[in-house]
């Protein structure tokens, strides 16, 4: 890949034919401005994964280019991996929303990096120059305070990053509306290209106005007489404004369960978002004492993690909350993709205790923080790109963002359809593709490990489906014999009480393996000998099952 000293490029680390990981990069000479750092949740078959980073080996090799890591807004799939990113780079200089700061901080204190990492608080006026970039901001709005756009201005035009947007012309809790005329300033001044949100790119209509959903969820909540357990996004403080403030309209107390939960409502009080009387919130063990119909409370798990509150209450493992059968929960979000199972799961089994379950769009319990297709239209009008990249979304989003972006004026040469790592390179003379830098998915696991790698999640997956066959055998190499066994274990496989002909045939079989192997001329080494054992046995199973689990040679030898 070779970006010429004329041309800006353009390349998303992630965030590209996927929901999350959004990293967004602009480079042009000896500069990088990289936008937003996220993390994605796993699908079901990650076993035993957390989340999904991005791969950040070509930035570790340029990052004496790096002049910032701007964030467009605080939600885990754009602030995610800032601390997996500093761990590599410590030295990058991050700027952020006031609540996107906040929470940023709570999780570099998590990684020990608060103290060794610079910060800076950004806002819509905010202007960063460095010697051949600049950054400029916009407002806009979405499901949680303080967004912004990014403006990256180059030598030949600004590219713009929306972040998640929607045009909420009424948003609540005393957050502006978008501003247009900075928009449009900017697109007047000149917009190279624009990196869009796609996320709804298949939804037709403009998005409901969180005000209509915060109507809808009073009305909910005024009308039910027992105990409330209300279930969203720790960082969506418009819910969590709108819970309260039913609340305290009907006379209801408050307790909080979850450890993100209880952080997002400090950082919400601490930086004024929400207004909350001193004594509304009671300890947890207090809301158990305090009658039904006057007790709500607000918790994590509306995405089924089997950690959250809502999902140990659901179970009956909470220590200080049992479900009731009058209890009524709340989802108050969608579930995103990856967890849709774990969620539906998760109000079976609420239900199955006895709770009455409100959830979705059919009850006005949730819109969405992005916009629609009209939305999308209306930002490419105000903007005027000369070139139009979609971003945060499957691969269908992107196609119809294109579209769309085509119908609002845009020529359909100028739209780019582009995965992770593919480097688009702008020049005065147009546009081309130039090459890829490396952008595939690391893993982190339950330790908090990141780069898990594909081979460990192979292996996890076939643990999972097929079981795991361990050959133990002691080996007199001196004497080329087999002194010990081979004994046969099953676990996951088959059940050994029930299968004891197959055990019987296995092990005569690994025991023949090792005496073929032992009697060749040249002694095998013991790496070798476990190989065939893995492939003779495996092929074996197979032909007796047909099913291939993990093999796993012991080989002891003789001292």
């Amino acid at each position: 890949m070779r970006i010429e000293n004329n041309e800006v490029a353009v390349f998303a680390i992630g965030g590209l034919h996927e929901i999350g990981k959004n990293m967004y990069c602009v480079q042009y000479q000896d500069e990088i401005v990289i936008m937003d750092c996220g993390i994605k949740f796993p699908e079901d078959d990650l076993l035993g994964i957390n989340y999904v980073i991005s791969d950040y080996s070509y930035l570790v090799k340029n990052r004496s280019k790096i002049k910032a890591l701007v964030v467009s807004h605080g939600h885990e799939d754009h602030i995610g991996g800032i601390p997996f990113l500093l761990e590599k780079i410590p030295e990058i200089p991050v700027y952020a929303t006031p609540f996107a700061l906040a929470l940023i901080k709570g999780k570099l204190d998590e990684h020990g990096l608060l103290k060794t990492t610079e910060l800076h608080e950004e806002h819509e006026d905010t202007v960063l120059e460095f010697d051949k970039l600049a950054i400029s901001f916009f407002r806009t709005t979405h499901s949680i305070p303080d967004t912004l756009g990014i403006a990256v201005k180059t030598p030949l035009g600004s590219v713009v990053f929306t972040g998640d947007f929607k045009f909420d012309l009424t948003p609540v809790m005393n957050q502006p509306a978008p501003n247009f005329q900075r928009m449009a300033q900017i697109g007047h001044d000149g917009v190279l290209a624009l990196l869009s949100d796609s996320t709804n790119a298949e939804i037709s209509a403009f998005t409901k106005s969180e005000r209509f959903v915060a109507s809808s969820l009073h009305n909910i909540i005024t009308g039910i007489h027992g105990r409330i357990i209300f279930a969203t996004f720790a960082s969506n403080l418009y819910r969590v404004s709108t819970a309260i403030q039913a609340a305290i309209a009907t006379g209801r107390k408050v307790a909080i369960f979850g450890r993100s939960m209880e952080n997002g409502v400090q950082n919400g009080i601490d930086l004024g978002y929400l207004k909350v009387p001193k004594d509304l919130i009671v300890d947890a063990d207090e809301i158990n004492r305090i009658p039904a119909d006057k007790a709500m409370i607000l918790c994590t798990g509306s995405q089924g993690e089997p950690l959250a509150a809502l999902s140990r209450i659901a179970n009956g493992t909470h220590r200080q909350i049992s479900l009731q059968p009058n209890d009524t929960i709340i989802f108050s979000s969608n579930p995103i993709p990856g967890n849709t199972l774990s969620v539906n799961h998760l109000i079976n089994k609420l239900m199955e205790g006895g709770a009455n379950v409100i959830h979705g769009r059919v009850n006005n319990v949730h819109t969405s923080g992005h916009g629609g297709q009209e939305e999308l239209k209306m930002m490419v009008r105000l903007t005027k790109p000369k070139y139009m990249i979609p971003v945060h979304g499957e691969y269908r989003m992107q196609v119809i963002h294109t579209q769309l972006a085509q119908q609002a004026g845009v020529p359909a040469e100028n739209t780019f359809v582009l995965e992770n790592g593919e480097v688009v390179c702008f020049s005065p003379n147009g546009a081309r593709i130039a090459g890829h830098v490396p952008a595939g998915d690391v893993y982190v696991d339950t330790s908090g490990t990141a780069d898990v790698g594909n081979v460990v999640i192979h292996d996890r997956q076939v643990l999972s489906e097929e079981g795991l066959v361990v050959a133990v055998a002691t080996i007199d190499y001196q004497h080329r014999r087999v002194l010990a066994g081979p004994d046969i274990l099953s676990r996951g496989f088959v059940y050994m009480r029930e299968s004891t002909d197959l055990i019987a045939a296995a092990q005569k079989h690994v025991y023949h393996v090792l005496r073929n192997e032992l009697g060749q001329p040249e002694l095998p080494s013991d790496s070798v000998l476990r190989q065939k054992i893995i492939e003779q046995l495996s092929d074996f199973l197979y032909s007796k099952t047909e099913r291939r689990p993990i093999i796993l040679p012991m080989l002891i030898a003789k001292t």
